[in-house]
């Protein structure tokens, strides 16, 4: 029988031991368990929610422990920050029920330690006594590494940054991009509407719907290559692009294919499309998704995008270079990015911009490229357009709408508290005529 309270101790156990992926960890727990939906949300909640409020978790512990915390075996400090999470972030479990189990999760040895802490956290009322320091206080109040609030301290500016961190985790709804080879978007809603599920049009992307319901009531969709799974900002990086029927176009970092499928659709099938990537083994889901959306006008090919070279003397009409990124834009659905060392980006905004002038010497004159990255970080967008602006005057800046979003200097960043979307940043070039 599935315990949930089991269940999110042992996935964090394997995150903070040997390094899974939440999201992985979460989908594969989930489709091994027929577990009712209850149970599968509490696991949910505490497994990511105790991810995601991590650094606040351990102050906490901190303050009651008399042991360091890097001396509290791992097992033992995730019970801790189980109970804890309840006792905070959760209003339908009594504070008796979340100190019992969460005591129950602990080692026989070690659960003395954790009923004392937890006790002694409820006798203080749950009072949490935060660093007077405006930014040492946001940090831990966010669980978020100083090291990302002072990149977007010196991206965007304090206001920005403090509105960033305000930001919580929430439950995203499941984006869908409409197969327009087949249906559309109209006769999507209307089918998930039918199932008693919540579905709109999104307001941003086009082609896109936003449904509550889990993917797995949605597999004959998917299966039958009416939809595929598109989050609003890789849909938009795609349309954005603006490709045609009948263009030539170059997706230099494709996998997992979701921006080729959308491109290609786009071109309503007809045409070119080089989908390219660094590993062979990811380019094959390139070729199913084709398959199973009727796409055939994709080619796939192994290719370091920062050597890129098509095969022959091929030209584009359209480029997108959606780039390797530090995934700052996305650390609201995706906890995990937080607590990488920033040392593990340095070096990416050069990859960057390296994937950005091979590519942009295969755009015929009067071409459109996209750049774009689902980070929320000045050196890995702005700063290399501008780079590379200034570096090649055969380019230059290429502006679009969307709904009300327009765009700056042919490019636009995305803020969660401002679109409720990913953060993200697309820009558009073109390349003159002359």
């Amino acid at each position: 029988m599935f315990n949930p309270r089991q269940g999110a101790l042992n996935s964090l156990i394997k995150w903070e031991e040997n390094g899974v992926f939440s999201n992985l960890e979460l989908n594969t727990v989930i489709s091994r368990t027929d577990a009712p939906r209850n149970d599968i949300s509490l696991y949910t909640l505490l497994f990511l929610g105790v991810i995601e409020k991590r650094m606040l978790l351990d102050f906490i512990i901190a303050k009651y422990s008399r042991i360091p915390l890097e001396e509290i075996d791992t097992q033992t400090k995730n019970a801790l920050r189980l109970g804890i999470y309840q006792l905070l972030f959760t209003d339908k479990i009594p504070d008796y029920s979340a100190v019992d189990e969460s005591v129950s999760l602990a080692s026989k040895k070690t659960r003395g330690f954790v009923n004392a802490i937890l006790r002694s956290f409820l006798r203080d009322n749950k009072k949490i006594d935060l660093p007077s320091d405006k930014w040492e206080k946001a940090s831990i109040e966010a669980s978020m590494p100083k090291e990302i609030i002072d990149i977007f301290v010196s991206s965007y500016g304090e206001d920005c940054a403090y509105e960033l961190c305000r930001l919580e985790q929430k439950k995203s709804p499941l984006c869908l991009r409409v197969n327009t080879l087949k249906t559309t978007a109209d006769e999507i809603v209307d089918m998930i509407l039918a199932r008693a599920g919540v579905c709109e049009k999104s307001k941003l992307a086009r082609d896109i719907v936003k449904t509550d319901l889990p993917i797995s009531q949605l597999d004959d969709l998917i299966s039958s290559g009416l939809v595929f799974v598109q989050d609003e900002s890789s849909r938009i990086a795609s349309e954005v692009l603006a490709a045609e029927r009948g263009d030539t176009v170059a997706d230099v970092c494709a996998c997992p294919g979701g921006k080729s499928f959308s491109i290609a659709i786009d071109m309503q099938n007809e045409g070119a499309l080089y989908a390219s990537d660094l590993h062979e083994s990811k380019l094959s889901l390139v070729t199913k998704g084709s398959k199973r959306l009727g796409i055939d006008i994709i080619s796939t090919r192994v290719q370091n995008a920062k050597e890129y070279k098509p095969e022959g003397d091929i030209l584009f009409d359209k480029i997108l270079c959606d780039v390797p990124c530090s995934g700052l834009g996305v650390i609201f659905k995706k906890p995990d990015i937080k607590y990488k060392s920033t040392d593990a980006y340095k070096n990416l905004p050069s990859v960057q911009y390296e994937i950005l002038c091979a590519s942009s010497k295969f755009l015929k004159r009067g071409g459109v490229l996209v750049y774009s990255t689902c980070t929320l970080n000045r050196a890995e967008n702005e700063a290399n357009i501008e780079k590379f602006l200034l570096e090649n005057k055969d380019f230059e800046p290429y502006d679009f709408e969307l709904g009300d979003i327009k765009s700056k200097c042919g490019a636009y960043t995305f803020f969660p508290h401002i679109t409720e979307t990913d953060g993200f940043f697309v820009a558009r070039l073109r390349k003159k005529d002359e």
